[in-house]
Parts: structure tokens; C-alpha cells; sequence
């Protein structure tokens, strides 16, 4: 899949665009000469992806965020130059697909500069890592007891939050479901 993304890349001649919708946001560890408000329309942002290695462990799996089909999400755009690109692409993919479980789509995100199409990572509904809706026993359960190689995830949870908030973007269930761990007692309100 990386090849088939290089090559799709390659072939526009362009910069390379990455739609950010998680830990993108609040940790790109790469560096980008633009970054963007961005929506994309007909995919959502969830907290229903199985991690096994990054916020979980095959023993205890966790959650991190996925774009699924249906509805719109915001987030940021980022440019990173071409020449960059060639080292920034299998950085990230060995970040974001070290169990190759997301399906990366070129998606159009709508920015201040107009359309812009940028590489997204999303989740099939299909997918063996798709958790479907999870109760809250469940959902509290994995905020108290699972961690992966990146840390918690209720770390990762809170820390999105707070990196949409500072681009001034409000996930709702994102944010119910931080109020609900701060509930619980497993955090402090952010």
C-alpha cells in the first residue's frame, strides 16, 4: 500500500497534503511549511479503532481515532514539501500503519485556499479493528487499563481534545467522552 500511495503521490508532481484528524494534530513529528483548517465531508472522526501496539496491547486492546464513511470532520491540512516528502511518507506510514490496518484515501479537504485533496487514513466498518459503538462500562475499562507503546489510551483521548480545542474545533463525542473519564475519577476536567 505504501508504493500505491508514493506512486499516486508522485504521479500529481505536488507537495505532499495530509489530512490530520487525531494525533496528527497535537504530534505531526514532521516538518511542514503549511498547515491549514481543513473539512472533509462524507467521513467522520471515531474513537472506535482497536490498537494493539500503539495505545493498547494484544493483551488489553485500546482505542485510537479512525475516519469513517458518513458525515464530515474537521481538521488540519498539512504542506509538506516535496523534497521532504520523500523521507516525511514512510516516517508516517510505519507511525500510522505499523499493523497496515487503516485504508489510506487521497481525500478533498475544504480550506481558506480553496479544495485541496490530502491523504487521510480511515477505517473500513468491515475492518476486523472496527469496535462498532461501545458501551461505557466498556469505553471506561480500556481508559483505566489499556497502554501501548505511545502511552494510554485516555492520554491519547485527552490529548486530541485539547489539540482540537487550541485549532479551535469541537468534537462532541470526543469531549463526552473526556467529561465522562473525568467523571469517573480517571482524570482531572480538561
Amino acid at each position: 500500500m505504501l508504493q500505491r500511495t508514493a506512486a499516486e503521490w508522485r504521479s500529481g508532481g505536488d507537495d505532499l497534503l495530509l489530512f490530520a484528524y487525531g494525533s496528527l494534530i497535537w504530534r505531526p513529528d514532521f516538518e511542514y511549511a503549511q498547515v491549514l483548517p481543513a473539512r472533509v465531508r462524507g467521513f467522520h472522526r471515531v474513537l472506535r479503532m482497536r490498537s494493539r501496539v500503539n495505545r493498547g496491547s494484544p493483551q488489553q486492546p485500546g482505542l485510537v481515532l479512525a475516519l469513517v464513511s458518513g458525515g464530515s470532520c474537521r481538521g488540519l491540512v498539512y504542506r509538506v514539501p516535496r523534497a521532504a516528502g520523500e523521507a516525511v511518507l514512510p516516517q508516517l506510514w510505519a507511525r500510522e500503519m505499523p499493523n497496515g490496518v487503516y485504508e489510506p484515501r487521497w481525500l478533498n479537504c475544504d480550506t481558506p485556499a480553496g479544495r485541496q485533496r490530502a491523504l487521510a487514513f480511515t477505517l473500513s466498518r468491515q475492518s476486523p479493528n472496527w469496535t462498532g459503538p461501545l458501551h461505557e462500562p466498556e469505553l471506561l475499562h480500556i481508559f483505566r487499563h489499556a497502554q501501548g507503546r505511545y502511552g494510554t489510551t485516555l492520554d491519547y483521548l485527552l490529548r486530541t481534545v485539547q489539540g482540537l480545542r487550541e485549532h479551535g474545533i469541537c468534537d462532541a463525542e470526543l469531549e463526552r467522552q473526556a467529561r465522562l473519564a473525568a467523571h469517573h475519577g480517571l482524570c482531572a476536567p480538561l
